[in-house]
């Protein structure tokens, strides 16, 4: 057979197959896709038992599409699988030289180990009480300085992020993001969710807020601000800048005549500002310290970095990583898991001659645990561990077969199901679901983006649970109807 024929023959056997597929299609799901909003957008779902495997809903399972954030689950669950539900990450309190006299002749050292919780909010069970001048790991350390014999430091102190590289913010991430709070750097160390608090005065309609304050004190920030006063109700203003930078713009609007009113930013270089609030927490107990605050990636730039040997003084530990993922699926925090990436990366061991960054190398390490498991990982595309990246695509029915080994093979399993929210009652989907037949029996976290929405987890049905995942990209309106026509679908299904 000639190859114009051949052509023909798999044109018709697919198209055959496509008209079988699309009788097989719930009714439900024919609804879903006969809405205006769907009109040129990519869908996908599918639904499997997770007893037996048994698929009870598919449609286009296999299409790579854009996750958002449904990918913290993949990140979450190969973190526990890889480090353990008890793992925790380490920051130790180092100096080097000598005491003599309670003078440190010497550097004193904030030793990162990636631990992303570090002075958290998120730790708190009433996050609103959160005061970054109110944390207790800094007491600590003060403590831990005098205890050593240490009541000046000829020296400074010195953070070291070593463990990672200085590429935090992943190349795929949009310009629009850079200096968002949602889109914090994870690097070696970071400090109070990587984020500051900025205090705006806002006047008459069409003046320009007076900038306050910032919590922590940000003292290196320059803002050039062009928010503007309007009447509004809620603010659509946003900061941004580039990591490293200490230059922050302010764009859009915030509400008319408020005395103050709060947007948040990131931490451009955590690692050199936490060195510098230590610097001035430690003189304020009464520490002298002679040199100015720094930083590995700012010594190595300048080949002033020389390790010399150190001596640890303090220990300050991460809530265990069960904890972390709980947090990181519930409230969707992106610096945890891409944190969470990176230290799975640890676990990569480079080829002679290969450049690879922190987060390559944790990417690398995630792929491979799924494809020894067995998993078909082909069409899958990560740049971030947090969903971030708009490049990055994952298919329902992966998703779906990695719950569904969660739930029958892995030891961590427990730990992972546990962390993801109760649709209707818990984190970023307190609010789907609530009021249905659905609520408190779906597990799922929720993903969004410009025209992205998807949610994957568990469903109760009866006495049958199944692995979901469910993804629309590119679909035209606002994203609430479509959040409400998932609802809609859902339970329909179930």
């Amino acid at each position: 057979m000639n190859a114009p024929y051949r052509f023909l023959l798999c044109f018709l056997i697919s198209l055959i197959g496509s008209f079988s597929s699309l009788a097989e299609t719930p009714l439900p799901i024919k609804r879903f896709l006969s809405m205006p909003e769907m009109r040129g957008a990519s869908f996908s779902i599918m639904a499997k038992d997770v007893d037996n495997g048994e698929i009870l809903y598919r449609y286009d399972e296999d299409r790579s599409l854009t996750p958002a954030s449904v990918l913290k689950l993949v990140t979450t669950a190969t973190a526990l699988e890889i480090l353990g539900a008890e793992y925790q990450f380490k920051t130790t309190i180092e100096y080097d030289g000598t005491i003599t006299d309670g003078v440190l002749e010497g550097n004193l050292y904030i030793h990162g180990g990636g631990d992303p919780t570090l002075g958290s909010e998120y730790l708190l069970k009433d996050r609103s009480s959160f005061n970054p001048d109110n944390n207790t790991f800094i007491p600590e350390w003060i403590s831990a300085v005098k205890q050593a014999g240490i009541r000046s430091i000829n020296g400074r102190i010195i953070s070291d992020e070593s463990i990672y590289d200085s590429e935090g913010v992943s190349r795929k991430w949009l310009y629009e993001d850079m200096g968002s709070y949602y889109a914090p750097g994870s690097y070696g160390l970071s400090v109070f969710d990587n984020m500051y608090k900025l205090h705006l005065r806002s006047g008459s309609v069409g003046s320009t807020p007076s900038i306050i304050r910032t919590s922590p004190r940000m003292t290196d920030l320059y803002f050039i601000n062009h928010i503007t006063s309007a009447n509004v109700s809620t603010d659509s203003s946003f900061i941004m800048g580039a990591p490293f930078s200490d230059e922050r713009r302010l764009y859009g609007v915030v509400p008319v005549n408020r005395n103050e009113y709060i947007l948040r930013g990131d931490i451009p270089d955590p690692a050199l500002f936490l060195a510098g609030y230590f610097t001035s927490e430690l003189r304020s107990a009464g520490i002298d310290v002679n040199g100015e605050p720094s930083c590995y990636r700012l010594l190595k730039e300048y080949n002033e970095w020389s390790p010399k040997a150190r001596i640890s003084i303090a220990t300050t530990l991460s809530p265990t990583l069960e904890e972390i993922a709980r947090i990181t699926n519930e409230v969707s925090h992106n610096l945890y898991a891409d944190a969470l990436l990176k230290a799975i990366g640890l676990q990569y061991k480079p080829e002679p001659r290969e450049v690879i960054s922190s987060t390559d190398r944790g990417i690398k390490v995630m792929k491979s645990h799924w494809e020894a498991r067995g998993l078909d990982t082909s069409s899958l595309f990560f740049f971030d561990g947090s969903g971030l990246a708009v490049t990055d695509k994952l298919t329902t029915s992966f998703v779906c077969d990695m719950l569904v080994y969660m739930t029958d093979y892995s030891d961590v399993g427990e730990a992972f199901i546990a962390g993801i929210p109760q649709a209707g009652r818990d984190g970023s989907v307190r609010n789907f679901l609530r009021g249905t037949s659905l609520e408190g029996n779906a597990r799922l976290k929720s993903g969004g983006m410009s025209a992205v929405r998807g949610y994957a987890g568990y469903i109760k049905k009866g006495n049958k649970t199944y692995s979901v995942a469910i993804i629309v990209n590119t679909y035209t309106g606002a994203g609430r109807p479509m959040v409400n026509a998932i609802e809609r679908l859902l339970v329909d299904l179930f």
